[in-house]
């Protein structure tokens, strides 16, 4: 659960709304599944007690009918004329007694059943099995279905036996043995079975069944009726321990619905099986109908969900596209065109808020700038205003012939160079010169260098000459040879070489000063390119060199630096190729 939950707390807000409204409609479904469910339940419950209640009338009906049947062959197996002539054929006699006694069993038969109508015949055997048949649908009973009568009903003790249907006769029969009740010896005299037409008998009572029912009796796994079932019936089993129910069943691939009644006069179970789909077509339709229904609704939710939720998030992801934009260094608010689509609600006044802050903070930015490039150059001008030029040059002039004179040719060099910066630093009042000018700069100074630290320091020049011509800032290459000198040269004992090269790289040239020093540490590295680090001295620093590049050209241009401790320093310039005049 704990990492379920940090889970959903990472999630965009767009997800979070769509994992929150699909667990809703799900809840819901669910809901209504249950419900429906519950709903469909009840119903099967109501079809159970109309189908039970019918159930149990057609029981109660058929039943007793078999009890006046079994009372039927109480009272012919008890009848005083049929034991008085059954005793006679015991009792043996002539061919012609028992032909008398024979025709006068049958006469009683007659009169004792003749008026039921489930009844197809009586069917009496004496002790010698000779038959005796009355009825509208008379059978000659086989030996081995004499046999089976004898053998179910000498258990019973002269009590009533159900003989089921099978292959040898279809009907069912109430049989019993009859014994004598003559100074109650019971002697066995013969059996009398009672064949019942079930066909007519469940017709007249199954009126209040479904039409599409199957009426079915069980005992136990064995057919009461019907005799010949159908397949879906064929190897049914009586269900339930003595108690009535219902169950929904699969036979050959279908459903059914069946309601079960145990009986209370017999080992049997009532049973009526309808199809399923027949009386729960429509409850299966609705079903099936709900189920396509809700999943449209809730795939239309999940659609619904996701538009909404991202018409909710997708202005706030673009401002925060933006904000990163800004925390890069980007402050130039870039409009986008859904930009002008979007409507004025907390979102929007979100954007709109955003771009007058960044407007004002960029007009602050640029407002700060300036003010420090001026008090930068107030200073430098001030610097310059220090000291007298023309007394300044008239001393270096007289220090330059006097070096002449007495053969210092040294000196004469160094003043010479010293006096050439000086009237560049402080004469040239143009912001850009051409590169040939600001390369003279740094040759004068490092001609002062090489007689400061003679074989210490080799110096290269790789500038090519079609790219003298164009603009640089003036004072930007001289100070980046003046770096070289103070981190490289004097933190070395050996031969320091300086290198000044430039490269045509298209629409802009890069100027480079390289060293073989002793480098500098990332860290070193970081403060400055942050301006951290100041000049020894009263150099430029490479913070102030990059500003003015960047505030003359624009800001994809300026100074690199890629220095590596132990393998020397590369400052590079990335300048446009222009040629302005003096009046930028």
């Amino acid at each position: 659960m704990p990492r379920l939950k940090t889970l959903y707390q990472q999630l965009r807000i767009k997800f979070k709304l769509f994992v929150l409204i699909s667990a809703v409609m799900l809840t819901v479904g669910i809901l209504i599944v249950l419900i429906q469910q519950y709903a469909f339940e009840i119903y099967d419950e109501e079809i159970y007690e109309q189908s039970a209640k019918a159930l149990n009338l057609t029981s109660v009906g058929i039943e007793n009918e078999l009890r006046k049947m079994e009372q039927l062959s109480y009272r012919i197996a008890t009848d005083e004329s049929i034991q008085s002539n059954l005793t006679k054929i015991r009792n043996g006699g002539s061919q012609y007694d028992n032909f008398l006694v024979s025709a006068q069993v049958r006469e009683r038969m007659i009169d004792l059943g003749v008026l039921d109508q489930y009844v197809l015949s009586y069917q009496i055997t004496d002790a010698f099995n000779g038959e005796y048949s009355s009825g509208v649908n008379r059978v000659t009973t086989t030996g081995k279905q004499l046999r089976r009568i004898k053998r179910e009903t000498a258990g019973n003790d002269g009590g009533n036996t159900w003989i089921l249907p099978n292959e040898d006769d279809s009907a069912l029969g109430a049989a019993r043995l009859i014994r004598s009740f003559d100074q109650l010896s019971l002697e066995q005299l013969g059996t009398i079975m009672i064949r019942i037409d079930m066909e007519r008998l469940i017709r007249n009572f199954s009126l209040g069944l479904n039409r599409q029912a199957d009426f079915i009796i069980l005992n136990g796994d064995r057919m009461v009726y019907p005799i010949d079932p159908p397949e879906t019936i064929a190897g049914l089993s009586a269900l339930g321990t003595g108690e009535q129910g219902f169950q929904i069943i699969d036979r050959d691939g279908k459903r059914y619905f069946m309601t079960y009644v145990p009986s209370e006069y017999t080992s049997w179970t009532y049973l009526t099986m309808i199809p399923y789909d027949d009386i729960f077509d429509r409850i299966v339709t609705v079903k099936q109908l709900s189920v396509v229904l809700f999943g449209a609704l809730f795939l239309a939710a999940v659609i619904f969900s996701f538009r909404f939720s991202k018409g909710i998030t997708d202005p706030i992801e673009r401002l925060n596209t933006k904000m990163k934009r800004v925390q890069m260094g980007n402050f130039t608010y870039t409009e986008e065109p859904d930009d002008k689509l979007m409507p004025m609600d907390e979102a929007g006044q979100l954007h709109r808020n955003f771009r007058i802050m960044l407007q004002r903070i960029d007009e602050l930015i640029k407002e700060n700038y300036v003010k420090q490039l001026s008090i930068k150059e107030s200073e430098f001008k001030m610097l310059q205003a220090q000291i007298n030029p023309h007394f300044l040059y008239n001393t270096l002039e007289t220090i330059n012939w006097t070096a002449k004179l007495g053969g210092q040719k040294q000196i004469s060099v160094m003043v010479e160079s010293l006096g050439y910066l000086l009237r560049t630093s402080i004469g040239l009042k143009e912001p850009l010169i051409p590169l040939e000018q600001e390369l003279d700069i740094v040759s004068h100074y490092i001609n002062i260098q090489k007689i400061r630290f003679e074989e210490r320091l080799a110096f290269e020049l790789e500038i090519p000459d079609q790219l003298k011509p164009y603009s640089i800032p003036k004072l930007s290459l001289q100070p980046l040879v003046e770096n070289a000198v103070n981190y490289g040269l004097e933190q070395m004992l050996e031969c320091c070489q300086i290198k000044v090269s430039a490269t045509d790289e298209g629409d802009h040239i890069i100027l480079s000063v390289e060293d073989n020093g002793p480098g500098m540490d990332e860290s070193l590295l970081e403060q400055l390119n942050q301006g951290v680090v100041k000049p020894k001295g009263t150099g430029v620093g490479l913070r102030n060199i990059n500003e003015r590049v960047k505030l003359l050209f624009g800001e994809s241009y300026g100074v690199s630096i890629r220095s590596k401790r132990g393998e020397g320093t590369c400052v590079s310039i990335r300048l446009p190729k222009e040629v302005r005049g003096s009046h930028v």
